[in-house]
Formats: structure tokens, C-alpha cells, sequence
């Protein structure tokens, strides 16, 4: 895994990043002329990245194939890909090892007994729609296809540590917190491995015991609780971070994780028993040049941006984003919000109670909270977002999601995004109310289609949430903007598409959001233009969607400026 720090010491890490053979497979007929042992022909790319950047394959929708050939000292070997778009069927030697479906999280096969050697690696990448596809056909980004983010070969030996969960508990006044550690092994030998396995937290030692796994086999472990005094809180200001090791007699695994707790009271979102207001804007990890091959450097250049704004906080729309952005969050002391690829109204309802889609999602959740657990920036999960949450039938999955990041998911705020808040009966399973509204840009509930509807839905919103008893329950306005075309001015201030209208109108809204007392945070809509489908037929001008407040190339808008403005006074810097 790309991580701002290194993840191991004792374990040989390969990385299989940089060039790849690469073969376009408009047929699908891949598998049955062999491929998968080798391609027999190919162009040289450069992994990570996407095709659907490359001249003559803009719009391809299909399979293509990848091979790498790879030197290694053999034995067990964890293949490792970071992302692959959106389904990876993978070999080695032609052996298959196995298939993923999702494109945004990480996923890893292990192979026993492989010769000292070159090897061969084969992953045939796969960006079609079907009927369980996650996200849908129809939805407002680009559905790019590739090895889109990191691929590593780790050579493993004896007892080996594949994931450790740090959970705690504060104390009541913060200053200790009660730790345990939850453990996943495997053992790389083909017969049983005794080892001693410890972890320690910063210089607290929390688990040092001899544990025996049988061969090639995992094995889950919960250590006992153990306090560590006067931890050295996580916050916006003092991102403080521990750094976590865990070790075996052949194996370590290197981590951090900051201690820090969120929850909410009495309307306010409270982290470390403060009351925060939410400054944040919504961002895609996408650029016309890489696609979802989004290198580490503009990675940091987005965050610069995003903390010249003032942003206290990030959306991460609508995937899970690379683990080394989130690891700049977490020094940094910037929050974020995860989420899984379900978007918006093609998923019909149909889709929404169709069990492979439901049990899709709830594995991506679950692959989500597995990889993202200890990232102490990351305070809320988010389950869906704008699907038909006004009908009875999504309260099933919803509820669903909802419990299962309750029980597994740490210390976080759950949400969904709604589009309609009006008529929304799955609200009940969020933590905080989160909602998609664009007045001033698209028409709402018969509105007008100017600013002042959003001085009437704030009144109408307050009514609904005192008719189903939500009023206590903090609200952040998820999604809101307008879309402009970087250069075009107008004298005008009601002409759309001018960048003063884009700001005008998003200064209206933070303005009015910022003194209505039930709310407590915006995500401006959004950071940058993204490039869309062509099968989007909503006003997206250049097939972009324009509401960024910096063009694609990252150059700023009028509105950047003026929410620098309002979100300095609103945070007092």
C-alpha cells in the first residue's frame, strides 16, 4: 500500500508500478485465445493509470489486458492492486487467482508455493454496466477503466500480520484511553507456525503473546483492553499521531492512528467535546489529464488549495479516496467523509432490492471500513447518496448499512446524502442529516428557481424535521452550487454560468446556512470541474460538470475567493 510513511521493515515489499504490456480487448475474447498466460501482443503503459485518456479510446467500455513480468525470491507472495477499474480478473502463470468487483478499494490474492524466479502477472481490467454495476451507468463522473492506482508483489515469510484494527475508548475527561487491538494473521508456511506477536502503541506495549497459526491459514485475534494514560488528543489543531507496530518473528506491519472522539449532542457536531461547524467542500479525485490515476504530488497541491480556502474538511465524492491523501488528512488535521460509489437515481428501485446489489454494497462497506479503520481524520461514513430514500423500500438497505458501520465501523457519524429531505423516511439511520439541494441552479418542489427559495425551504426544512422528530440531530448541507464557465463574466449578477452568479449565489447560501441554528456544517458543490459520461443528459456543458470552483486545471473562480472569505471569518483566522 502507498502510504506517506513505510508499512514495513522486516517484509520485501515489491513494487510492480511503471511499465506494463497492455492489450485492448474490444471482443472479449481474451480468455478463450489464451491471454491470461501472456499476452501475445501489446503496446508499453505506464501503471497506474487509465485508458480512457489515450488517443482512440476516450469512451472505450470493455476489457482490457495487462501483463507484468516480475523477479521475486518465491514461496507465499500477496499481490497487492490498489484500484482496479471496476472489475480485475487476475493469474499468475496463468493460474487464476481470483476476481474483485469495485474499483475504489484496495483487494489482495495470496499465492503459496511460487518458484524463485520471473513471473508472470495478468489482470484483465473491466469498466462495463450491468445491472448490479456500482456505480450505475448514469451517473455524474467518469466511469474510466485501468490499474488505477498502485500494484505491489510482498514476499511473505512465517507468521505475517495482514490487518490491525486499533479500537479505543476515551475516558470521560479524554486523558486516557482504553485499547485493544483486533488482529488478522496468516501464516505463509505450509505446515503450523508458532511466533510471538506484539503491538505496541507509540511506547505502550498493548499485546506480546506466542500464537501458533496452521498452514496458509488466517487467524483472527481481540486482544484484551489495555489504558493508556494521558494520550495526546487528535484535533483540527494538534493532529497528533501514534504510530503502531506490529510485529511477528518474520513480519511487521507499520500503521498510525490518532485518538480523538466524535459524536453529536443537543444539535451540535461535538469532536473532542467541542462544538465544530463543518467548513468543507466536496472533492473528486479526478483530473482530465490522469482520470482516477490521480498522482500523490497534485494530491498535496489539492490540499494546499483546500486549506488556503479554509476548509476544515473534505468529502471524498463519492468513492473511497487513495490512502496516501487520506494519510495527508490525518497529519494535517483535515476531517473527511467516506463513502461508497452509490449514486444517485440509476438505481432504480428495482436495483435497491435486488440482493446481489444490496449485498454488493454492504461488501464495499465492508472493504471501506477494513482498509480506512485507523485514518482518525475519516469522522463519517457515508452509506448512500442520492437514491430514492423517499420510498419505504430503501429503509431495508439503509438500515442495514447503517447497523453494520454502527457495529464495525469505529468512532465515526453515519449519513446518507438526500435530494429530497422533504419526504426522506430513512433519516431515522443517520447521525446527522445530510442534504443535496441546488436552488438557484435546478428547480426544487415547484420553486421559483432563484436564491430567495432557499429562505423558504430552511422554514419548510425545520417543519419536517419537527414532524418526524429529527430537529435534534445535527444538519449539514451536503451538496449546493451552480455551475460556471471559468473566464465567462457578466454585469449581470442573475446571468448563470458567469462566475459572479456561481459566487453570488453560493455566498447567499453560506451565509444563510451559517446563522440557521439546526445547521452545522456546508460541503460546497464542489471543488473542481470533473469530467462526466456523454450518457449524462443534465446540462453538462463540454461534458464536464461546471460547478467546480476551480476549473479542471485547478485555476481558481470567483466563488474560491469568496469562500475563502466567509470560511476565514466563520473559523476567526
Amino acid at each position: 500500500m502507498k502510504r506517506l510513511f513505510q508499512n514495513h521493515v522486516k517484509r520485501n515489499v515489491i513494487s510492480l508500478s511503471g511499465p506494463w504490456k497492455f492489450l485492448i480487448d474490444k471482443d472479449s475474447c481474451g480468455e478463450k485465445m489464451g491471454w491470461q498466460n501472456g499476452l501475445p501482443a501489446g503496446e508499453t503503459v505506464i501503471v497506474p493509470s487509465v485508458w480512457n485518456n489515450e488517443l482512440g479510446i476516450l469512451n472505450f467500455e470493455g476489457c482490457c489486458w495487462y501483463e507484468k513480468k516480475f523477479l521475486t525470491e518465491g514461496g507465499t507472495l500477496l499481490l497487492e492492486f490498489e484500484s482496479v477499474m471496476s472489475k480485475a480478473t487476475v493469474w499468475l502463470d496463468g493460474n487464476k487467482l481470483g476476481e474483485h468487483y469495485g474499483a475504489f478499494t484496495a483487494f489482495e490474492f495470496i499465492a503459496n508455493d511460487v518458484a524463485c524466479g520471473e513471473h508472470t502477472l495478468v489482470v484483465c481490467a473491466d469498466n462495463r454496466f450491468d445491472q448490479w454495476s456500482f456505480p450505475r451507468r448514469y451517473t455524474d463522473w467518469f466511469n474510466y477503466g485501468g490499474i488505477a492506482r498502485d500494484v505491489f508483489a510482498h514476499e511473505l515469510k512465517g507468521v505475517c500480520v495482514l490487518k490491525n484494527h486499533i479500537a479505543y475508548e476515551l475516558s470521560k475527561d479524554l486523558k486516557n484511553a482504553t485499547v485493544n487491538s483486533l488482529l488478522e494473521l496468516y501464516n505463509a508456511n505450509s505446515t503450523p507456525t508458532t511466533s510471538l506477536v506484539s503491538v505496541s502503541v507509540g511506547d505502550t506495549v498493548i499485546y506480546s503473546e506466542s500464537v501458533t497459526v496452521d498452514g496458509y491459514s488466517k487467524l483472527s485475534i481481540e486482544t484484551k483492553p489495555v489504558v493508556i494514560e494521558s494520550v495526546a488528543l487528535w484535533d483540527t489543531e494538534t493532529p497528533n499521531l501514534y504510530t503502531v507496530v506490529t510485529s511477528t518473528d518474520t513480519d511487521d506491519y507499520i500503521d498510525k492512528i490518532g485518538f480523538r472522539k466524535i459524536e453529536v449532542a443537543d444539535n451540535n457536531i461535538l469532536l473532542n467535546g467541542r462544538s465544530i461547524e463543518l467548513l468543507g467542500v466536496n472533492r473528486h479525485e479526478e483530473h482530465p489529464d490522469w482520470g482516477f490515476a490521480f498522482p500523490a504530488k497534485l494530491m498535496k497541491r489539492d490540499l494546499d488549495l483546500i486549506r488556503d480556502m479554509g476548509c476544515n474538511t473534505i468529502r471524498g465524492s463519492h468513492y473511497p479516496n487513495a490512502r496516501i491523501f487520506v494519510d495527508m488528512l490525518d497529519e494535517r488535521g483535515v476531517l473527511f467523509w467516506s463513502e461508497i460509489p452509490m449514486w444517485g437515481v440509476g438505481f432504480s428501485w428495482e436495483a435497491l432490492q435486488d440482493p446481489i446489489v444490496v449485498g454488493r454494497g454492504l461488501e464495499m462497506h465492508k472493504e471501506m471500513v477494513r482498509q480506512y479503520y485507523n485514518h482518525p481524520s475519516i469522522i463519517i461514513w457515508g452509506m448512500h447518496n442520492e437514491i430514492d430514500t423517499k420510498n419505504d423500500f430503501t429503509i431495508p438497505l439503509t438500515k442495514q448499512y447503517y447497523e453494520h458501520l454502527r457495529e464495525f465501523g469505529g468512532n465515526r457519524l453515519i449519513t446518507h446524502a438526500s435530494n429530497h429531505p422533504l419526504n426522506d423516511v430513512c433519516m431515522d439511520y443517520d447521525d446527522i442529516i445530510s442534504i443535496n439541494i441546488y436552488h438557484g441552479w435546478y428547480n426544487y418542489y415547484g420553486g421559483s428557481g432563484t436564491l430567495a427559495d432557499w429562505d423558504k425551504f430552511v422554514v419548510d426544512l425545520k417543519n419536517r424535521l419537527v414532524e418526524k422528530n429529527w430537529l435534534g440531530k445535527p444538519v449539514i448541507m451536503s451538496e449546493f452550487g451552480a455551475a460556471a464557465l471559468a473566464g465567462f463574466h457578466s454585469h449581470f449578477d442573475t446571468v448563470r454560468w458567469s462566475e459572479e452568479y456561481q459566487s453570488d449565489l453560493i455566498e447567499y447560501c453560506l451565509e444563510l446556512f451559517h446563522k440557521t441554528d439546526y445547521m452545522r456544517g456546508t460541503y460546497v458543490w464542489q471543488f473542481c470541474n470533473i469530467r462526466t459520461s456523454p450518457s449524462m443528459d443534465i446540462n453538462r456543458v463540454r461534458y464536464f460538470n461546471n460547478k467546480g470552483v476551480l476549473d479542471e486545471h485547478r485555476n481558481p473562480k470567483a466563488a474560491y475567493f469568496k469562500i475563502k472569505e466567509l470560511y476565514h471569518r466563520y473559523s476567526g483566522k
